[in-house]
């Protein structure tokens, strides 16, 4: 079993006294179901699993009152062989957005308190308009992403101590072991390949084999197309469909700024107002990551946010990889990290920072200065430069260094590269030390 860092957030939930019920959010095979199960088994004696996708009858339970009285006597007419024990029964809501009442019982669950309740879903964002009432105050919302690095490197077996040896590396700026930076290094390329998606990391830990996980990775490729086809409204269909499909070729450009108008042969204006709804569509589905531009690298960040200037990401590295011709696999395995254009390594970082920051961004200045990243760090607007070539100039980081004192820390990230900072200030890490970050 794949250890998670929600399983912390889980057992930390279930100590509060007073506490909301647990909304788990995540794009559809990202583990959600396996790890509440997994959970609610080990802690309570009481467990009532409901599944409203799979068991849809289940959804008259939240029709009519929503008052505790009717629905714990609900719970216990369809579930006569579970017996209610206050403070050790647990009820798991899974596809809660399939029953949109079912989310507004969550206040009256977590105003009387006798039955802890976790809920989760894939869709959630495309079915917020269906509830009623939020329980605003009443519920906590959880994201879960697929295995960031830390995680895959638990799963293929690396100590926590050696991670814990390398982070202390990465704090204190102090060179890592030759033998240590190969090996990482090695993993991370390995995680770009395989990805986070669970049950996949799960089938490479057990057959080493990349053509079993390129299978099941078109197969969740197809998976998510088939939600489109099924969930998506009948105008909006073919253009989710489209801008899905554009990703890759959209990440291979010189400039990855996303672009509607080039889903089509459409002029932008054109294409915008036709495909941001699908470009939302896929981001409330836990598909894609959005890296905001920003007008200026200043506190507070999310106040200079350019909301109609972004990059869109694939929130699965591994996904991503599958979506490009076989070649690619095959390149990254000869450690061509610069292929299409440093895309590669850029969704990769973003899907690390994803795991952590609400909002992810970057800023460009007329295309003559980008930086990768610009993230809030400890207090400093931090300027962060993505590098998988040979070309180790880092011209957009000596600008920001000379042109905006606003920023005030910098940091590049390398291929091939020991841990140093250099005579202008410049941190320079090896690409897989995103996870400190």
């Amino acid at each position: 079993m794949l250890e998670r860092k929600i399983t912390n957030i889980l057992n930390e939930w279930k100590q509060e006294k007073k506490k909301p019920c647990l909304l788990v959010r995540g794009a559809r095979q990202v583990g959600k179901t396996f790890i509440i199960d997994d959970f609610a088994k080990k802690n309570y004696e009481t467990y009532i699993y409901i599944n409203f996708e799979l068991m849809p009858e289940y959804k008259k339970i939240f029709d009519g009152n929503l008052d505790i009285k009717t629905l714990i006597m609900k719970l216990e007419v369809t579930f006569p062989e579970k017996k209610i024990i206050p403070n050790n029964t647990i009820l798991f809501l899974d596809e809660i957005q399939a029953c949109p009442n079912a989310r507004t019982a969550l206040k009256t669950f977590s105003l009387d308190g006798r039955i802890d309740v976790i809920s989760s879903g894939s869709l959630l964002g495309l079915y917020y308009k269906e509830v009623n009432s939020y329980p605003v105050g009443y519920e906590r919302v959880v994201d879960l992403y697929p295995l960031d690095f830390e995680e895959f490197l638990w799963g293929v077996g690396i100590k926590k101590e050696t991670i814990e040896l390398v982070r202390n590396c990465f704090k204190n700026k102090e060179k890592l072991d030759e033998y240590i930076l190969e090996k990482f290094s090695e993993q991370f390329k390995m995680y770009i390949l395989v990805g986070g998606m669970p049950n996949i990391v799960s089938k490479y830990i057990q057959t080493s084999s990349l053509n079993e996980v390129l299978t099941m990775q078109k197969a969740i490729i197809e998976n998510y197309m088939l939600d489109v086809a099924k969930y998506a409204t009948t105008t909006n269909k073919q253009k989710i469909m489209d801008t899905f499909n554009s990703i890759p070729i959209q990440l291979s450009k010189n400039n990855k700024k996303f672009m509607y108008s080039e889903i089509l042969e459409d002029e932008e204006n054109i294409g915008k107002r036709k495909y941001s709804v699908a470009t939302e569509w896929l981001r409330d589905a836990g598909i894609i990551n959005f890296c905001f531009n920003l007008s200026e690298p200043a506190v507070p960040l999310v106040s200079n946010i350019k909301q109609n200037c972004f990059k869109i990401y694939m929130r699965d590295i591994g996904l991503l990889i599958s979506m490009f011709e076989s070649g690619v696999q095959k390149a990254i395995m000869d450690n061509d990290l610069y292929i299409n254009q440093g895309a590669i390594l850029e969704n990769v970082c973003c899907e690390e920072l994803k795991t952590r920051y609400d909002k992810i961004m970057y800023f460009e200045r007329k295309s003559s200065l980008e930086i990768d990243f610009i993230l809030n760090l400890d207090g400093k607007v931090t300027a962060v430069e993505v590098k998988s070539g040979n070309n180790k100039q880092a011209k957009s980081l000596s600008s920001i260094l000379e042109n905006y004192k606003t920023v005030t820390r910098y940091i590049k990230l390398e291929k091939d590269c020991n841990v140093y900072v250099d005579e202008n200030n410049i941190e320079h890490y090896p690409l897989f030390m995103i996870m400190f970050l």
